[in-house]
């Protein structure tokens, strides 16, 4: 971000808030990291189907993946 606020700032600016607010700021911010996670994994999803359909990847069982990630 090119016009970011020092995160300092940020907080001095939440301590100024009520206690009420701050529950409020908080719960919004969860919301949006949320929010943010869910279209990460869905965009990780639609990637992973489409080197599947690709033919980029096969599909394997469980337990052939966990071998391959314990080497």
């Amino acid at each position: 971000m090119t016009n970011a606020i020092p995160f300092g700032e940020i907080l001095e600016a939440a301590d100024r808030l009520s206690q009420d607010e701050q529950r409020e700021l908080i719960a919004i911010l969860n919301h949006r990291l949320a929010q943010t996670m869910r279209q990460r994994v869905a965009a990780e999803i639609q990637e992973a189907r489409q080197e599947l359909a690709e033919g980029r990847c096969l599909p394997v069982s469980p337990d052939d993946l966990m071998c391959e990630i314990l080497k």
